[in-house]
């Protein structure tokens, strides 16, 4: 016979579990919500135009295929406890595939880092139907659509702060904020309201609940010049995971 208090105890954690199905529900739906919003975003007329010329007018290699040629909303494991920021998309990356860090050379090493740390289902991400899914993590950008010669205008990160600033009101787990390159840094300061830090690769610290962890971002300048060797960018990671595994 199960004792009185153990009835108590299974209630409870039956209640819990609904609970948490609940939060985790209610957590999608907000998310989907956000990033319904932000594939539909016009807030900036030359970034809206760029993409849209991008997608009509291909280049050789990719002349087959269907450009995304929208904003891009993040994505990733809505209960993530880890949290990658990024520039913004890559012309005929991300706005080609619809979605961040799938089918270029800085996704390449995104996908294959997070797939030796156990943070992703395949070791690599080049379309939205190649079974690629993230463990424990969400990836987001600072500005959702490609820029023409990857530099953003001040006014366009200004429009798409308040997208970076919702998610993370709804991804609430989140415990490690990985920031990739020195915008994405300045970005998450301006975000967490940090002051007086400086961007460092390997540079980690915490501010109130969250661990602060900088990156150089993997992209083809810093990658093929040995600025960001692997030994180095695996490192940043090894490390998120040490701090996740205290937690």
């Amino acid at each position: 016979m199960i004792k009185p208090s153990l009835i108590v105890l299974e209630k409870q954690k039956k209640l819990d579990f609904t609970y948490f199905q609940f939060y985790v529900v209610m957590m999608n739906k907000s998310l989907q919500q956000l990033n319904n919003k932000i594939i539909h975003c016009k807030k900036c007329p030359r970034l809206t135009k760029y993409i849209c010329n991008i997608a009509k007018n291909k280049v050789k290699r990719f002349k087959d295929e269907n450009y995304w040629g929208k904003p891009l909303p993040g994505f990733g494991d809505p209960k993530a406890q880890l949290l990658l920021i990024g520039l913004a998309p890559a012309a005929h990356g991300g706005n080609r595939t619809g979605r961040m860090f799938t089918g270029d050379s800085s996704g390449d090493w995104v996908a294959k880092v997070l797939f030796d740390n156990g943070f992703a289902t395949k070791p690599a991400s080049q379309r939205l139907d190649d079974g690629f899914n993230l463990i424990n993590v969400y990836i987001t950008a600072t500005v959702r659509c490609a820029p023409p010669e990857n530099k953003p205008l001040k006014e366009e990160f200004d429009n798409c702060f308040s997208y970076l600033k919702e998610e993370l009101v709804i991804l609430k787990n989140v415990k490690v904020i990985v920031c990739l390159g020195k915008i994405a840094f300045d970005s998450c300061c301006k975000l967490l309201e940090i002051k007086h830090s400086k961007f460092v690769h390997g540079k980690s610290f915490t501010h109130k609940e969250w661990k602060i962890i900088c990156s150089y971002h993997p992209s083809r300048q810093n990658t093929q010049t040995g600025r960001l060797k692997w030994y180095d960018w695996n490192k940043i990671f090894v490390l998120a995971n040490k701090i996740l595994d205290k937690n």
